[in-house]
């Protein structure tokens, strides 16, 4: 936009251009595209964005996210008590239930170990993991952790803090450096199928 542009307009680009897989340009073909179909998507979006704000918040048993205290997974009496898939993050526990092959729950850590971000057990949600397999009828814990650093760092951290209990990982199909939340449905069943102990 020029300078004399329209100072709303120049902050919602600028916003738009901070969102994954958007930048500038991207940002400003998004946001004419929606003062296009502003009846259609401009003014839906703003209010489901406004709705969503105010609403959403972390589940406090597994960390996904919802509207209410407890997420849908962990209230569903369908769902085994006997699983747990440990997940980075919620777009990967979205990516494993995309693929539908799993029917246990989940524990979301909200991110890796990593010494150089200073980035420890404590930050993340791993005492909540531990008190939750104390307490819970967990029988095996299935970490479904990036095949990176940081992630094999977390998950051989999060293995030697379980003693009596089954832990294992995903095996075939996961690529070394690969993220759950970029590989398709069942690449992510293959792995989960063929998972193997730590």
């Amino acid at each position: 936009m020029s300078k004399n542009g329209n100072q709303d307009l120049d902050n919602l680009i600028a916003l738009m251009a901070k969102l994954p897989g958007l930048g500038p340009r991207s940002a400003r073909r998004a946001v004419l595209h929606l003062i296009k179909k502003r009846s259609l998507l401009l003014i839906p979006l703003a209010d489901a964005m406004q709705q969503v704000g105010a609403t959403v918040r972390e589940c406090l048993n597994c960390g996904n996210v919802c509207t209410d205290d407890i997420c849908d997974i962990c209230a569903s009496e369908k769902r085994g008590i006997g699983q747990i898939a440990v997940v980075e993050d919620v777009a990967d526990l979205w990516a494993m239930e995309r693929a539908q092959v799993f029917k246990g729950r989940y524990h979301v850590l909200g991110g890796t170990l990593s010494a150089l971000d200073a980035v420890g057990p404590d930050e993340l949600r791993i005492p909540k993991l531990i008190d939750r397999i104390k307490t819970e009828e967990v029988t095996e814990v299935i970490l479904a952790l990036a095949a990176t650093i940081d992630g094999q760092t977390t998950a051989h951290y999060i293995a030697d803090q379980l003693s009596g209990i089954a832990v294992t990982s995903l095996a075939q199909g996961v690529p070394v450096g690969g993220e759950l939340d970029y590989l398709d449905d069942g690449t992510i069943t293959a792995a989960l199928n063929a998972r193997k102990a730590i």
